[in-house]
């Protein structure tokens, strides 16, 4: 195609909403207009299934559950009265008990204001969070956020060290929605213990985002917590940064919670258009369905050049692979649908993979992430006439252009300027798109079932630790592997038993294991 006909065919295609300072150019995907034709049926249905959604129809079936992430930024649009005070009642005390923190009314025992947050999390319940603490907080923030995201111990010690001379003054924020989650749960009892160490009451520090009466709940009420806030279960976890679990931390960092509502409210009403070409969400869809064949054949690669949206790829790796990736659709096809995600920041990783997606294999469709304005101030100048701003948009033209000659396909988000009311819009924005494309492909967009496996196979490996040490504390003269395995029962899982004796030997468990440790049939087993 010719420079004249690109241009026509941006032109053609171009997304503006003048409201938002939003741009969304999908001209760079080779679609046809035979293309989206044959589309239009699905995306009729898709268009209808989410009005659906919204009025409280039962998108989750395997636990008859409704998904309502949308009202959380228009609770009128929610089915009962009851959820829409719930929406309305925490976003006050949310900005209630912010108050009160960043004023002093509610402070530590031992200091006239808290410094810092401790965020005990996983999955949505951390990546949200951080991705807009990443994006939106200032340079000096009323209390700086810490998240502990992973059941690491070496990771929990960093933060903790980090923080042994402010303990005294900062919050804790468990999030969880059952309370019975591993990482949070674990994170939640070594962050107690840390705050025991250093003679600090817990509970004057501790505050539980959680479903009302589940086990954090009841904790967090039982040891009189300093406040209480609610998950809901018609939200799930990737879609949950605009309830309480990413408004609290956001609020409390001085990040406009109201304006990254409003934002995603407004980018709501725009994907709601039932017409592909008027619709970003669609657009979004339509140009995923195009580059893996609605399959997911090639990867998504997502490139914000913005330092600040560094984290923007890592949050939409869980919204997009967890929403999408399924072994079956909703007619229990075997399908094994999905759209794989990963990338990082321009112009940084230019330098790092680009070489390879210009040249290397063509199994990728990119996304450019642009901000136009480059700074709150001025910029000075670089070279005669051009600054720093002027080369990041340049290497992000000139990488787009690029890639096209050599038949890689891409697509541009552009946004004026990175604040909050944007940042709620982008995320309103993919979770639409996500949706979208979830009823174009056929499969449940809002469960899990491959997390929930990994959960039980890793309970399961607890179980058999707990049993092969019982037979050691037991036995008398040092076991072979083999030995251990038939004593417990557990012969077909040999090489589980060997893993975990090497995880207990390795951090002086109280097990003995002599022979070499390459060669686990020489081994023998003994309690200390």
């Amino acid at each position: 195609m010719d420079a004249a006909a690109l241009w026509q065919r941006y032109q053609n295609l171009l997304y503006y909403n003048e409201g938002l300072g939003f741009y969304l150019d999908v001209s760079r995907m080779r679609f046809d207009d035979a293309f989206v034709e044959a589309l239009q049926p699905k995306f009729n249905s898709a268009f209808a299934a989410m009005a659906d959604l919204e009025q409280g129809g039962i998108a989750n079936p395997d636990e008859n559950r409704m998904v309502g992430h949308y009202w959380l930024r228009n609770p009128d649009l929610a089915p009962t009265q009851e959820i829409k005070q719930n929406v309305v009642q925490t976003v006050d005390k949310i900005e209630d008990f912010t108050n009160k923190i960043l004023n002093g009314t509610i402070h530590p025992p031992q200091a006239a204001h808290f410094t810092d947050i401790i965020s005990v999390g996983i999955g949505g319940s951390a990546l949200g969070p951080q991705f807009v603490a990443e994006a939106l907080a200032p340079d000096f923030p009323p209390l700086a956020i810490h998240f502990i995201d992973n059941t690491d111990p070496a990771g929990i010690d960093r933060i903790l060290t980090r923080l042994r001379n402010r303990l005294a003054s900062t919050l804790v924020l468990v999030i969880s929605k059952s309370g019975g989650t591993p990482e949070p749960r674990n994170g939640m009892i070594e962050v107690k213990k840390a705050y025991a160490g250093h003679n600090l009451d817990f509970s004057k520090y501790a505050i539980a985002i959680t479903s009302e009466n589940s086990n954090l709940d009841n904790l967090a009420k039982s040891e009189n917590w300093l406040a209480t806030f609610p998950m809901y279960d018609w939200v799930g976890g990737r879609t949950s940064q605009l309830s309480a679990v990413g408004l609290l931390p956001a609020a409390l960092q001085g990040i406009d919670i109201r304006a990254m509502i409003a934002g995603a409210k407004e980018m709501d009403s725009l994907t709601r258009i039932p017409d592909i070409k008027t619709n970003p969400a669609a657009l979004l869809a339509l140009a995923w369905y195009f580059a893996g064949n609605g399959r997911g054949e090639k990867d998504m690669v997502v490139l914000p050049y913005k330092d600040s949206l560094l984290l923007f790829s890592r949050y939409l790796q869980q919204l997009v692979m967890e929403s999408l990736g399924k072994q079956k659709d909703l007619d229990n096809q075997t399908v094994n649908q999905g759209i794989a995600v990963y990338g990082n920041k321009g112009s940084t990783d230019q330098h790092a993979y680009v070489q390879q997606l210009r040249e290397g294999i063509a199994n990728f469709f990119m996304t450019f992430v642009e901000v136009l304005e480059d700074r709150l101030g001025p910029s000075s100048e670089v070279e005669p006439g051009v600054t720093s701003g002027d080369y990041l948009s340049g290497l992000l033209q000139g990488t787009r252009q690029a890639l096209y000659e050599n038949q890689r396909d891409s697509i541009t988000v552009t946004i004026s300027q990175l604040n909050p009311r944007m940042v709620g819009a982008l995320i309103a924005l993919y979770e639409r798109a996500v949706g979208l494309y979830g009823f174009l492909i056929n499969v449940n967009a809002y469960h899990q079932p491959g997390v929930e496996a990994g959960k039980k196979a890793a309970a399961a490996v607890l179980d058999l630790q707990r049993k092969i040490c019982q037979v050691i504390e037991q036995e008398k003269t040092p076991l072979s592997l083999m030995e251990l395995a038939e004593k417990a029962g557990e012969v077909d899982q040999v090489e589980v038993i060997y893993k975990i004796l090497r995880h207990l030997h390795t951090n002086k468990r109280d097990i003995v294991l002599q022979g070499n440790l390459g060669e686990p049939n020489s081994l023998k087993i003994s309690a200390l």
